[in-house]
């Protein structure tokens, strides 16, 4: 795939970078993006992908503990002395089948510890040094379920990417005068390596070609008027220029990035 960058290669040269869950998907993409332009780039998982070239520290970590939070402070802390990037994509769940009354007390604390307290907990740690060197950019990866929740299993998720627009939006408000800027994305339906997977057994279900299942997906969703899913390149992008002195001015926003999916804001 092209490069769709035009930046310099050189834009985030020095600039210590971590984000969270970067060994697979948009993560990984948002890593790649960030150590071509120069970076020193540092991704957690729970387990490593078959190659994370694209990263100069790789710590394995489950953010759901915080006890493992506190281990990817100590190694930044201990390697780099601190960050001036922080891109907390980690955002998953496991929903059971069934409707919101088989979600359990347990099944919501870790969706919250996953999708919401993780960066809470990272920011905590990572942008008082950001304020004490007077900049920094902070990303947080979303959703667009907390536009459109589900009635489902996923409507733990959907609250919990809700949680951290507004946490994202309080954050930012009260930091952006100290020179760190926090903003959001919110992405739609991008064809990652796990959507792939879910397109396939999809069509094995369902039956058709892979593109009709593609299609049903996108249709189930609300439809994409672009007429195709998204890059996880794409959304490394939008990451890049918002960490970036390109987006000076941008600060508290939530960018739904989403093919035309939602149609209001």
């Amino acid at each position: 795939m092209p490069n769709i960058s035009s930046e310099p290669a050189t834009e985030f040269e020095g600039k210590r970078v971590l984000v969270t869950g970067g060994t697979r998907g948009i993560g990984a993409a948002i890593a790649r993006r960030f150590s071509a332009a120069g970076a020193s780039v540092a991704v957690t998982a729970r387990s490593p992908a078959a190659s994370v070239n694209h990263a100069k520290l790789y710590i394995k970590a489950d953010l759901g503990s915080s006890v493992d939070v506190n281990t990817v402070v100590d190694r930044i802390v201990g390697a780099w002395g601190g960050l001036d990037i922080l891109v907390n994509n980690l955002g998953a769940t496991d929903a059971p089948p069934g409707g919101f009354e088989v979600l359990t007390d347990d099944f919501w604390q870790n969706v919250l510890n996953v999708n919401l307290l993780a960066a809470v907990r990272l920011d905590r740690a990572f942008v008082p040094g950001m304020i004490e060197r007077g900049k920094g950019a902070v990303i947080h990866i979303g959703s667009i379920a907390h536009l459109m929740p589900q009635t489902e299993s996923t409507l733990a998720y959907s609250a919990a990417k809700g949680a951290l627009r507004a946490y994202s939006k309080g954050l930012a408000g009260g930091v952006a005068s100290k020179g760190v800027r926090v903003n959001m994305v919110s992405p739609g339906f991008i064809e990652t390596s796990g959507a792939k997977k879910q397109i396939e057994e999809f069509q094995q279900k369902m039956g058709g070609t892979i593109a009709e299942a593609r299609q049903q997906i996108m249709d189930m969703i609300g439809g994409i008027p672009l007429g195709r899913t998204g890059r996880p390149e794409e959304v490394a992008e939008l990451v890049a220029f918002l960490a970036s002195d390109r987006a000076g001015f941008a600060v508290g926003v939530d960018y739904v990035l989403d093919g035309g999916t939602i149609p209001t804001v």
